[in-house]
């Protein structure tokens, strides 16, 4: 553009010369006029250039604009996501801990009480053993205690064994929910 302008200069001030110097000072007048038109059509140039690239720059800045708004707008949201379920993890892992104290003194208790039986079951021994008058009967007395051991420990091992699995599967329930939800979620 200032190329173009510099030719139009030239050529505009050097039809205005003239061979001899007096002429020369009279027409030299017409060069200010011409500089004058060629300042106005740059600047009409420069205004037309100014409107053509202001218009799609107005474009891109609303184009800019909207996409940085919606990629906001969808961060609020997986961010309001996110916190949802992490509220809703820190739930199921509270029901979960609960569970599993529950279970424990679930367990506690059924310890508490087979060793109470045991302890009186031997106490019982004892006194029967005391009162045995013959080695026969003290085998045979021996011999009824230790089945009756076996199969008291063996029913308690059942009972203690199928009350930590409930424990456990207490416990577990909630979290397994939550991760099926989260993963349904996600999907």
């Amino acid at each position: 553009m200032a190329i173009t302008l510099k030719k139009k200069l030239a050529a505009k001030t050097m039809a205005a010369r003239v061979k001899s110097a007096r002429e020369e000072i009279l027409v030299a007048p017409s060069a200010p006029k011409a500089m004058q038109e060629l300042m106005s059509e740059a600047e009409t140039d420069l205004q037309a250039g100014k409107e053509a690239f202001a218009a799609p720059a107005a474009e891109i800045q609303q184009s800019l604009r909207s996409a940085f708004e919606k990629g906001i707008a969808e961060s609020r949201a997986a961010f309001t996501k996110a916190k949802i379920a992490a509220d809703e993890a820190a739930s199921a892992i509270e029901v979960s801990l609960v569970a599993a104290k529950d279970g424990a003194l679930a367990i506690n208790a059924k310890a508490f009480d087979a060793w109470r039986a045991n302890a009186d079951a031997n106490f019982d021994f004892l006194k029967a053993a005391f009162a045995v008058k013959s080695l026969p009967d003290f085998v045979t007395l021996q011999t009824e205690f230790t089945r009756k051991q076996v199969e008291t420990i063996t029913g308690q091992t059942k009972d203690f064994g199928a009350l930590a699995q409930k424990a456990m599967a207490d416990a577990v329930a909630p979290i397994k929910q939550q991760v099926s939800k989260s993963f349904k979620f996600a999907a």
